[in-house]
């Protein structure tokens, strides 16, 4: 099990480019299960995306990869990654639409893996799926999904820890979510391609990931109005087709080197993004004491020399995102006053707090809210990984704190963060990652 060990103290200068969005190109890869084909790019080399293809393999969709050669794609290792076996480009297709079934070895590890629910049942009017592992942040039932799937005319029965699902067809219908899931529209605008009839999803979320799928959906030819907003209408059709699609920037990545250039830019500069998508981010660091240099897609930040505190509230895009908020941590445990910290959209997200603490942090948690009491010196520590924000979340803590920090259990980052000790180290980050077997 790999480790990371940082020497902490060390500035961040130069330029760092922002990878393809895990959170964008898994929905977009389960899409190619209604079929039609796809030829998708900027697709980041990930854990969760090594997962996703072997699954898609599994339910007998073809990936090739592009342009080094047309091999057929295998799942890789982190080690044939590192060694530029990844193109981040690949055309899918059908190959044998008899599997409907996405067994538990595959989908353990990934929520997201819930995805293939949607096109399944549009699609082969047959879903046998594995109830999805992840990080342990929280509940996150798929109630939501499967109520819209019934009122869609499937049939569901939750089995030994497997949804099973059947439709002679499905139907549009009016979808009024209670909460603006991300994976709930994602999954229900899917099987709503494919539907007879016009599907209306409300109180639809309205993240970029979401928008970008819609975007691909759209142009293999599905009918689909309001996109980017809270209220999707969804024409269904017979069949779509292929197109060729780059998956959008990742906005978290993005945010954390932000964060990383507002404790230790001198200065650093982020590339390959639209800064207005995470401008709730920004203005939180502005108040906080950060200034930005925009042009064109890249932003330049500078370290803050005397933080302020803060208060944030985590919300549904365009709100501060949750999948920030370990990151923005650190910056307020050293800033001058205190600051806030409210969690609404999980109910167990704080689980990094006991780590930063441990490190020198002075944070209390009660409930859904962390008060953090700021002008701390963090001190380097052993500490372990307990999602992947989380594991950002550290990375950022061990990069000023003072002496080494070893985290332990970072599969959690590979799951979501293309090589980010390659990159972070290419700014100047004293960091290594040190494999179990290597270890002393």
């Amino acid at each position: 099990m790999d480790r990371f060990h940082i020497v902490g103290g060390a500035a961040l200068r130069g330029d760092v480019r922002v990878s393809g969005a895990k959170n964008a190109a898994l929905p977009i890869l389960f899409s190619t299960l209604l079929g039609g084909g796809l030829e998708i790019g900027n697709v980041p080399a990930l854990r969760d995306i090594r997962t996703a293809l072997s699954l898609l393999g599994h339910l007998g969709i073809q990936a090739v990869s592009l342009p080094g050669g047309e091999a057929p794609f295998v799942a890789l290792d982190s080690a044939a990654e590192e060694s530029g076996g990844w193109s981040g480009h690949f055309r899918l297709s059908d190959a044998d639409e008899s599997s409907y079934e996405a067994p538990y070895d595959l989908v353990r590890t990934m929520r997201a893996s819930i995805l293939c629910l949607g096109p399944l049942l549009a699609r082969r009017k047959r879903a046998r799926v594995s109830l999805p592992g992840g990080c342990l942040i929280g509940a996150r039932p798929v109630d939501m999904h499967l109520n819209a799937f019934v009122r869609m005319g499937a049939n569901i029965s939750i089995d030994h820890g497997y949804i099973d699902a059947n439709t002679d067809g499905l139907v549009g219908c009016d979808i009024h979510l209670p909460y603006p899931t991300v994976t709930g529209t994602e999954n229900i605008l899917m099987a709503a391609v494919l539907a007879k009839g016009t599907t209306c999803i409300f109180n639809a979320a309205q993240e970029p990931e979401v928008t970008d799928l819609a975007i691909s959906l759209q142009s293999r030819g599905a009918r689909i109005e309001g996109i980017g907003t809270s209220s999707l209408r969804i024409e269904g059709v017979p069949e779509i087709s292929s197109c060729v699609h780059n998956v959008m920037w990742d906005r978290i990545e993005a945010g954390t080197f932000l964060v990383a250039g507002a404790l230790l830019g001198e200065p650093l500069t982020v590339h390959g993004f639209d800064s207005s998508i995470l401008m709730s981010l920004m203005v939180a660091l502005s108040e906080m004491g950060a200034s930005f240099e925009s042009k064109d897609s890249s932003v330049t930040v500078r370290r803050i020399d005397s933080p302020k505190g803060a208060s944030i509230r985590t919300e549904p895009y365009p709100g501060f995102p949750t999948d920030m908020q370990a990151q923005i941590l650190p910056l307020m445990a050293i800033a001058n006053g205190s600051s806030t910290v409210v969690e609404t959209v999980f109910e167990n997200r704080f689980t990094h707090v006991m780590e930063m603490n441990r490190m020198g942090a002075n944070i209390d948690i009660h409930g859904s809210r962390a008060f953090v009491r700021g002008g701390a010196v963090l001190e380097g520590a052993s500490v372990m990984a307990s999602d992947l924000r989380a594991s950002a979340g550290l990375v950022l803590a061990g990069l000023i704190a003072n002496g080494e920090t070893v985290i332990q259990r970072v599969y959690h980052i590979d799951r979501g963060y293309e090589r980010i000790e390659r990159k972070l180290e290419a700014l100047g980050a004293r960091i290594k990652r040190v494999r179990e077997e290597a270890a002393p």
